[in-house]
């Protein structure tokens, strides 16, 4: 019949579709947590790469968010704005935008530290399926980045 030309528009055989809903089911359950910290899920990730890193360029920082600086620099404004982050130009090269942590940011990070325990507790998958799963997006990840 014709419509099996049409198979693989059907929503149930997109690897797209569960990774996107599950994408948002997720971030939804990081929001009470989030909240309570006064950021988003963007703002949260930025300040995990920042307590990692304590100061990173906005180049990289967007490398490893997977973000353009179309979405990271409103989201550094607003970091910053509320005493979280510095931006400041690299002393080595004047085009280089590097971001720091600041006290304030490192308070943040205090009240934050529970957060990934009480998530991992969200997700109804074994430490092996975990691992797995986490590899596995990964490589999608760096996929896409080789496209």
């Amino acid at each position: 019949m014709d419509q099996e030309r049409f198979d693989a528009l059907r929503l149930e055989n997109q690897l797209c579709f569960p990774m996107y809903a599950c994408s948002r089911e997720v971030i939804k359950r990081y929001r009470p947590y989030l909240d309570e910290l006064g950021l988003t899920y963007t703002q949260y990730i930025v300040m995990m790469v920042v307590w990692a890193e304590g100061t990173i360029s906005v180049r990289d920082m967007g490398r490893r968010l997977f973000l353009d600086s179309g979405t990271l620099t409103p989201v550094l404004k607003t970091l910053e704005k509320a005493g979280l982050i510095t931006r400041r130009r690299s002393t080595q090269d004047e085009r280089v935008l590097m971001i720091s942590v600041t006290q304030a940011g490192l308070a943040l990070r205090e009240k934050a530290v529970s957060i990934p325990e009480i998530m991992a507790g969200c997700v109804n998958l074994s430490s092996d399926e975990a691992a797995t799963l986490y590899r596995l997006l990964y490589k999608v990840l760096a996929s896409s980045e080789e496209a």
